[in-house]
């Protein structure tokens, strides 16, 4: 496989991923020191981009232009699962008055494909495409407990299980014992791991094969929903709209379509 890797765009790749929420704008140098280029480097990237409608330039300060949407839109409109999805949370979200949220999972992170929100309850605003440590969200630890065996461990091997809040579980061997747990009963519930006052409960979502490939959640305000009232209220209807979903990807699935990729 080495000799088939394409350097270059392994670079380019990384001067987009540069930029983020808290890095919208950047200088040339900026950019250099974020993905280890050289200036030159750097320079020849961000003006390739710039030529193909990706990126724009004051001639100072290089930002992504709204044509870099067109990169996640083409993955998630070869996907079947956000418009299968999307009904069956809003029927959820009618039902228990909280946000609900689809996502697959990318690396060390969960990626939201779909959601429908209620009111506002985290301080960082969640869209498609928003990106989550998996050690800390309930629907990471359901995805995780999809993973083999060997996946898993070149999940650990790259993962930095960071802080968030004081609950956050920051040491492996705590996860492994909590994943074995959501393994076993089915579902996960993150409380106050990811933010302050913020407990969520998630559910698998399986291909035919029974393998996981995405997860769904349920978010509420700690002030609001308790850990046994979540479990009480909220955990029966998002079973039950997991199962629906995965009953409509059974079906939209075709012998030669996987319903969803997930890396």
């Amino acid at each position: 496989m080495a000799e088939e890797f394409v350097q270059s765009l392994a670079r380019g790749l990384a001067v987009i991923r540069a930029f983020d929420a808290a890095h919208p704008e950047l200088t040339l140098s900026e950019v250099a020191r974020a993905t280890g280029l050289t200036r030159a480097a750097a320079r020849r990237f961000l003006l390739t981009l710039v030529e193909l409608g990706y990126v724009r330039t004051d001639g100072r300060l290089f930002a992504l232009s709204p044509r870099v949407l067109e990169l996640g839109y083409a993955y998630l409109s070869s996907l079947s699962l956000p418009e299968v999805a999307l009904p069956h949370l809003e029927r959820l979200v009618a039902e228990v008055h909280e946000s609900a949220s689809v996502s697959v999972l990318d690396a060390t992170d969960i990626v939201y494909v779909a959601r429908v929100p209620t009111t506002r309850i985290m301080r960082v605003t969640i869209s498609i495409g928003t990106r989550f440590p998996a050690h800390c969200t309930s629907m990471g630890r359901v995805l995780l407990t999809g993973l083999p065996p060997a996946g898993l461990d070149a999940y650990f091997a790259t993962a930095r299980l960071e802080r968030r809040t004081s609950r956050t579980i920051t040491s492996r061997e705590a996860l492994v014992a909590e994943l074995e747990r959501v393994r076993e009963q089915g579902w996960a519930m993150v409380d106050q791991e990811l933010e302050e006052g913020l407990r969520s409960i998630a559910a698998p979502i399986r291909d035919r094969g029974g393998r996981v490939v995405a997860a769904v959640n349920l978010s509420s305000h700690a002030s609001r929903t308790t850990v046994e009232s979540a479990r009480e209220d909220l955990l029966p209807s998002l079973l039950a709209a997991a199962a629906r979903i995965e009953a409509d990807l059974h079906t939209t699935d075709g012998p030669h379509r996987t319903a969803l990729p997930v890396t």
